[in-house]
């Protein structure tokens, strides 16, 4: 069996094929029990962030386990197998570690060092743990790489400043409209972790706004935020009540997860005044030709990849630390998967030749018959002397070579020698 990656992300595949392809958590489960149905499946972890659909895995057959993974995400989310192909982000053996301890750290984030990627790793894994398709390789390597991911941040600088999508988002708002968001109306779609990222960003920056409204699905979620926030300004209302706040809104930032858009062009095509829109939905909660009209500017993820990137300044030598990190992290797990299975390969080498001699001893007890108990008790135990004479220098030679390529190889070879 073997470890492997299979997905899409922002570096190999365009907003339109990410937005199509995440998919909302409350259907994970589902995916995951699809996963482990297929023959060369036998763990997985789903991931679906706005950047990255991904699934980890144990499989047996490399080709056919990425068939099996495309197909299901393909059935999953409604995008042709076809569409996946030529964009598909696939890592092997222990280049799964370093993709995946590298994606905990913040590296292969839109934003280096964001911190909700961690949270979201982990979300995947217990849900893959709560429905039995984790089992101790994948999780292992998820709470290896979560470890590393907090180590990243608590070393290095990599953390300070813009390090998210919400504090992103929020700049590049307060950047764009400037003076102007001064007694400006604001409306927040979301009440989750990303929109209170953007609601503390905007009610704390200089030009001092004059409403924050959340709308949210849950009542009870925007008054807890509301609450969170203890600002006069900040009201709260029905999700379903959003066309109704839009006249005289300034600003309008989308923090939803939804499968379409809840907000359509008509419902901004008689507002006449000035709108800028942050849409940090994937899928976009907001239609995509609202950008069609005047006095609507929009900015989405694809947005702030650039802003993020001339933003980074001197954390740049931070995500060089963070580099490292990783690079020790990721040696010191591999080594040590090398040496757990070294373990497991001298055991079973062990245990094959005790039941070889244990075999031939039942098979030609008779020939023993004869002898005194004593002496059938010598001749098994030099049998047994022998066997394990023979043994012992492949045994040293695994043990010493454990965690080295000379000790994969040599691991290999003993499988096939002695058929484990």
């Amino acid at each position: 069996m073997a470890l492997i990656s299979v997905g899409i992300d922002h570096e190999h595949a365009s907003l339109d094929l990410l937005e199509r392809a995440t998919l909302p958590e409350h259907e994970w489960a589902k995916i995951l029990r699809t996963l482990v149905s297929h023959r060369n499946i036998h763990e997985a972890v789903f991931v679906s962030t706005c950047l990255r659909t991904e699934v980890v895995a144990v499989i047996d057959r490399f080709h056919g386990a990425i068939d099996e993974i495309t197909e299901t995400l393909a059935e999953a989310t409604g995008v042709p197998v076809s569409e996946f192909e030529d964009r598909l982000t696939i890592n092997f053996e222990q280049d799964v570690a370093n993709h995946l301890f590298s994606v905990a750290a913040g590296l292969k984030s839109v934003v280096p060092g964001e911190f909700e990627i961690l949270g979201q790793l982990r979300r995947a894994l217990e849900l893959a743990i709560e429905e039995q398709s984790a089992g101790s390789e994948v999780t292992d390597i998820f709470q290896r790489a979560i470890a590393s991911g907090r180590r990243v941040r608590s070393e290095t600088s990599i953390s300070r400043g813009t390090t998210s999508f919400a504090q992103a988002a929020a700049a590049a708002a307060i950047d764009d409209l400037g003076p102007s968001l001064s007694g400006a109306h604001v409306v927040i779609l979301g009440a989750g972790q990303m929109a209170s990222g953007v609601a503390k960003g905007l009610l704390g920056t200089t030009h001092s706004i004059k409403e924050l409204t959340i709308l949210n699905r849950t009542q009870s979620r925007a008054e807890s935020l509301r609450d969170e926030l203890a600002d006069p300004r900040v009201a709260i209302g029905a999700l379903d009540s959003a066309p109704e706040h839009l006249r005289g809104a300034r600003l309008v930032v989308s923090a939803l997860e939804v499968s379409s858009p809840v907000l359509s062009r008509e419902h901004f095509a008689r507002i006449d005044a000035d709108l800028l829109i942050v849409d940090l939905g994937m899928p976009r909660a907001i239609a995509g030709d609202v950008s069609g009209l005047s006095n609507v500017r929009r900015i989405d993820i694809g947005d702030l990849r650039g802003r993020v990137d001339q933003a980074l300044g001197d954390r740049r030598g931070a995500i060089d630390e963070a580099r490292v990190i990783v690079s020790e992290d990721v040696e010191r797990f591999l080594k040590e998967q090398r040496a757990r299975g070294a373990a497991v390969i001298v055991r079973e080498l062990r245990e094959h030749l005790d039941a070889l001699v244990s075999g031939e001893i039942a098979r030609r007890g008779h020939d023993l018959e004869d002898l005194t108990p004593e002496q059938r008790d010598t001749v098994i135990s030099l049998v047994r002397s022998v066997v394990a004479k023979i043994a012992h220098r492949p045994t040293v030679a695994l043990k010493e070579a454990a965690g080295t390529d000379q000790g994969t190889r040599l691991s290999e070879a003993t499988r096939n020698l002695f058929d484990l």
